[in-house]
């Protein structure tokens, strides 16, 4: 049942995209930040750990878990370092999944031979 519920819940934050990008005239830039920023926001008040908990990977991949994961960042280094864990909490929380995303870029980049269009 968790697959389950992670498939539907993950798809259900990428129709809420789909729908953004067809229905309206914002770019695609924008939703994903508005993603982004939902997810801040709910992880802030405490509403996105329970989707996490009820659908797993299916709120935490896309890229509202982003959000989540900087905010959850933010609040254990300013619970741990004070004022500077502002600064880094989020960089630290992040750390991983953004060196991963430029290591497997630069594999592709030199695998890969770039052309034009």
């Amino acid at each position: 049942m968790q697959y389950i519920n992670a498939f539907w819940v993950g798809g259900l934050i990428c129709v809420v995209g789909q729908i953004l990008i067809d229905k309206t005239q914002l770019t695609p830039a924008r939703i994903l930040t508005g993603f982004v920023v939902a997810g801040v926001i709910l992880g802030a008040f405490g509403l996105y750990d329970p989707l996490i908990d009820f659908a797993g990977e299916g709120a935490a991949v896309p890229i509202s878990g982003f959000g989540y994961l900087m905010c959850n960042g933010v609040k254990e280094a300013l619970s741990s370092d004070g004022a500077l864990g502002i600064l880094t909490g989020g960089l630290t929380s992040a750390a991983g999944g953004v060196s991963a995303a430029i290591f497997f870029g630069l594999l592709a980049a030199l695998i890969t031979r770039s052309g034009d269009k």
